[in-house]
């Protein structure tokens, strides 16, 4: 498949897209970000607020950060007969709001994006300006933190998964990004899955692990297979599950069960699932 340069798709949006007129009311139930005031003459078209969501964003040196926290999004369309900004000019006055609550790290790449982040009281928060058409742009802010744990496996819901399709995901498995140390947020899922093992002497299991399609194939490959890993020697030596009943591997992003073009379907794909011997 050709795809064409991000350019070309933007521009043809904005050229289909009816312009704002000046005055136009926000979209429904939206408004500005709390660190941010819109540039004058532009309205909200569209917005998006998750209590717990993920991010990609670069550091200070343009290294690419996936971040989890409380996010919100705002799309922003400027009016018509009001002035057009230039990218940078909409850059420079987002990251000077920023800086007027302390140091920020700031990098911009050549597709209009501008990253920033600031530590405040203890937190560290992300935002993302993308301004790559300056006509229509969006700002992103993530307050970085922990997920607060609502739902974990269930050693009956495993096994019925397992009996229905020979295969199961386990919810509240947690890595910290690139990394193969199961987080001590796991425990209550491990637990669930070593309750399931007691209960089914006979029942052997590969633990394997999957990735999202972000970043290279290879490295994916590798830390899915050491995630698989990871979680079956935490069955083993804090639960006391024989060796032999457990095989580590991963698959890295060959079995996605959602599209990876979205933040939302990456979460689904980065799991752990339990695979029938």
């Amino acid at each position: 498949m050709v795809h064409a340069p991000r350019g070309l798709l933007l521009a043809a949006v904005l050229l289909l897209a009816a312009p704002a007129r000046a005055g136009d009311p926000d979209a429904e139930g939206c408004k500005d970000l709390p660190l941010f005031s819109r540039f004058p003459g532009y309205s909200i078209v569209n917005c998006e607020a998750l209590d717990f969501g993920s991010g990609t964003f670069r550091d200070g040196a343009g290294r690419e950060v996936t971040v989890e926290g409380k996010v919100g999004t705002v799309t922003y369309i400027r009016g018509e007969g009001t002035r057009q900004p230039s990218r940078v000019q909409l850059h420079r006055n987002h990251e000077a709001a920023l800086r007027k609550l302390g140091p920020v790290t700031s990098f911009a790449d050549q597709d209009g994006g501008l990253f920033l982040m600031l530590r405040r009281d203890g937190k560290e928060l992300w935002a993302k300006v993308d301004a790559y058409v300056p006509d229509r742009y969006s700002v992103t802010v993530l307050e970085k933190e922990a997920m607060a744990q609502d739902v974990t496996a269930s050693a009956e819901a495993l096994a019925a998964g397992l009996e229905a399709t020979g295969h199961v995901a386990v919810h509240g498995i947690y890595f910290d990004t690139g990394l193969a140390v199961v987080k001590p947020a796991s425990d209550a899922a491990i637990a669930e899955i070593a309750r399931l093992l007691k209960a089914t002497p006979a029942l052997k299991l590969h633990v394997v692990g999957h990735t999202d399609s972000v970043g290279a194939f290879e490295p994916n490959l590798r830390l899915s297979q050491a995630r698989g890993e990871a979680v079956a020697q935490v069955l083993t030596a804090r639960h006391g599950i024989a060796a032999g009943r457990l095989r580590g591997a991963g698959v890295g992003p060959l079995a996605p069960v959602a599209s990876n073009a979205a933040e939302a379907g990456r979460a689904q794909n980065r799991r752990v699932e339990l695979v029938e011997q």
